[in-house]
């Protein structure tokens, strides 16, 4: 990389347009940011794969975010390990992200929960959640697993998703958005 393209690249990732260019994954670079990176010899680009394919949002409409995805550092710590989604109202429909079958139905310390097999190893947890499904039952991709339940965020009705594969918590979003980040690249190929 030349030194003026990566000075570009350090100016950009100090300057307060920086901020918007490297927002979240599918927004658009504020024009502002995009002239920086055009001048400083650089342009803004994203990968056009998409999100992992297959799963959906487990409520209707797509839900805000509460509470993000704050894996703990070492397994026994303290952290957030799924998201915490707003919900429409108290007893809004809870439908399954992708196909399964219910791998548990019950109540977990004080609150209702329920869990889906997905297979590979990836399983989706819902709480709190009051589910009529038993234990063995398939779910279709968007399928109604239950109905939310009022206190787990306060007086904001709201789901807590946790997504794991075998013992490791994943970050929910990862299955139905692309989190990956911006990338700047030259405009020009370097020497090489």
């Amino acid at each position: 990389m030349k030194i003026p393209a990566l000075l570009a690249v350090l100016f950009l990732a100090l300057s307060p347009a920086a901020a918007g260019a490297a927002g979240p994954a599918g927004g658009v670079a504020p024009a502002g940011a995009a002239t920086a990176a055009a001048v400083a010899g650089v342009a803004l680009a994203r990968t056009a794969i998409p999100a992992p394919a297959g799963w959906s949002w487990p409520l209707d409409p797509r839900p805000d975010v509460l509470r993000a995805f704050h894996p703990p550092a070492k397994p026994w710590l303290s952290g957030h390990r799924g998201v915490d989604l707003r919900a429409a109202h108290d007893g809004a429909p809870v439908t399954s992200p992708a196909a399964g079958t219910v791998s548990f139905v019950g109540v977990v310390v004080d609150r209702p929960v329920i869990t889906i097999d997905h297979g590979n190893g990836l399983r989706s947890s819902f709480e709190p959640v009051q589910s009529e499904l038993l234990p063995g039952a398939a779910v279709s991709k968007g399928g109604v697993l239950g109905s939310s339940r009022p206190g787990h965020c306060g007086p904001v009705p709201c789901i807590h998703w946790g997504v794991r594969r075998g013992g490791e918590y994943l970050n929910p979003l990862a299955f139905v958005m692309d989190l990956r980040p911006s990338v700047l690249l030259p405009l020009e190929p370097g020497p090489g």
